[in-house]
């Protein structure tokens, strides 16, 4: 009996191994370019535990980024959203993605945060769209020249990265007019 006892012990701390090493999303990579015109390589996995690598993987022939750096910033994500997905029904090839960014951590708090996240989140879209990139944030605002994390950054990025537009904070009437005008421009030139 104890020999069984044993056995199942060993066999559930292996198999809890194994899920855990499942589901446990890998440090992000940072490539850093120099370019600050360019959204900079970078990898992370969304909330269905998908691993992207931006901006190979964005979708869109051109991507809306919103960049939170805090928890309490999601309210001033959500602003956005509406918006987003409104482009996002209207623009052919348009797309939008939350990279929220946190620092290098411990496989066990990675996976604490990224189920948390999944477990408040039941919207399958805003999952996909949701990629978690724990790296040295310091570099990384640095590579795409944010100068503080008091507020959410957004960059409009076409297929290879190029930045077309930026900007800080919460959805404004004129916010969304630059975006518009900025995806209007690139639409032009992609056109002729």
């Amino acid at each position: 009996m104890e020999t069984l006892i044993v056995l199942l012990t060993i066999g559930l701390v292996i198999g809890g191994i194994a899920v855990y090493k499942k589901i446990s999303p890998a440090k992000s990579k940072l490539l850093v370019t120099g370019e600050e015109e360019k959204f900079p390589t970078v990898s992370g996995f969304n909330l269905n535990r998908q691993e992207l690598v931006f901006p190979r993987d964005f979708e869109g022939n051109i991507n809306l980024v919103i960049v939170p750096f805090q928890q309490p910033q999601q309210a001033v994500v959500n602003t956005w959203i509406p918006f987003a997905q409104k482009v996002e029904s209207e623009v052919p090839g348009f797309m939008y993605y939350e990279l929220p960014t946190i620092y290098e951590m411990p496989s066990f708090s990675r996976t604490f945060i990224n189920e948390g996240m999944r477990a408040g989140i039941p919207d399958a879209t805003a999952r996909e769209r949701t990629i978690t990139l724990y790296l040295d944030k310091e570099v990384f605002k640095s590579e795409l020249g944010i100068e503080s994390e008091d507020e959410i950054s957004l960059f409009l990025v076409d297929r290879d990265g190029r930045i077309l537009w930026r900007n800080q904070g919460g959805y404004s009437e004129s916010k969304a007019g630059e975006l518009l005008s900025a995806l209007e421009e690139y639409r032009e030139d992609m056109e002729g």
